[in-house]
């Protein structure tokens, strides 16, 4: 029995965090690994755009490398400002937060 109790609330969260990886814009939609001209092409011009820094990965084979993170900021729509951060030119993560 707890098991399928763990199985339904893991069911019930999955969509929840697809849904923070996306962002609605009109009648488009990006989502994780979309690139920045397909965001920006979608979504149109930001309010905001900031460059972070750089971000060192790995590679498979152990390669390192410097990647560009931006972040930039849609919003306000319906009370939300919506936080959409790149790295190496390919989306990554979509936050929001209610507008204070």
């Amino acid at each position: 029995m707890p098991c399928r109790l763990l199985l339904c609330l893991l069911l019930l969260a999955s969509p929840a965090l697809w849904a923070s990886s996306t962002l609605r814009c009109g009648s488009g939609l990006v989502s994780s690994g979309d690139t920045a001209s397909e965001v920006l092409s979608t979504c149109g011009e930001p309010i905001s755009r900031d460059f972070l820094g750089y971000r060192v990965v790995t590679g498979y084979y152990g390669e390192r490398s410097e990647v560009a993170v931006e972040e930039w900021v849609y919003g306000p729509r319906s009370g939300m400002y919506h936080f959409l951060r790149f790295e190496a030119g390919r989306l990554t993560s979509v936050t929001s937060k209610r507008k204070q």
